[in-house]
């Protein structure tokens, strides 16, 4: 599906996309912004793009981290992972941004906590890290029927119930709930 600005809404077509999410360069590039001196993690799905929630702090406060760690996750199809094997590292080809990526892999019976991938990986992180002040930001979106025939009614009822009803991710993925931050979109579907 193919995501179209609609004023500040976000319509959902026909080819698939991320809301809003874009290159990294989009934020490196910009010299209007804030630097504090704190660690930013930003949860996304898909290391190809900039978390929303990163881009939604860019565009409303002017501030990116001094030090921003971006983490994906990956489900794989075993029970455990080896922890010599759960995180990849990747400055994003710039060392010294602040600025780096992380791939933290999971076995279906593995629990899943950010806060103890991001200790595991410290030391191949960009910058200081003072892991009693880091602040944890995940990109959710809201979603919402549109008259959009490319779309069954009944598949968007259904899409929209299964999003009401998914897990609480802060929870889920064991994150402080008084240093993280959800910042998203409105996507009409």
């Amino acid at each position: 599906m193919v995501l179209q600005p609609v004023g500040e809404r976000i319509r959902l077509g026909a080819v698939a996309a991320r809301p809003r999410a874009g290159p990294l360069e989009e934020v490196r590039d910009r010299d209007d912004v804030s630097r504090p001196p704190r660690t930013g993690v930003f949860l996304n799905a898909n290391p190809d793009t900039t978390p929303l929630a990163l881009r939604a702090n860019l565009e409303h406060n002017h501030t990116v981290h001094e030090t921003v760690v971006i983490i994906s996750l990956e489900a794989l199809n075993v029970p455990h992972v080896r922890r010599d094997e759960r995180i990849k590292h990747d400055d994003l080809g710039y060392k010294d941004d602040g600025i780096c990526h992380m791939t933290a892999r999971f076995g279906f019976q593995d629990d899943i906590d950010v806060p103890a991938v991001l200790r595991a990986g410290l030391h191949e992180l960009e910058g200081e890290v003072d892991l009693e002040h880091v602040s944890y930001f995940i990109s959710r979106a809201s979603i919402s029927p549109s008259d959009d025939p490319s779309m069954a009614q009944w598949r968007k009822k259904l899409f929209m119930a299964i999003q009401r009803n998914a897990t609480n991710p802060v929870g889920y993925f064991k994150l402080p709930d008084e240093r993280t931050v959800v910042m998203g979109a409105h996507v009409e579907l």
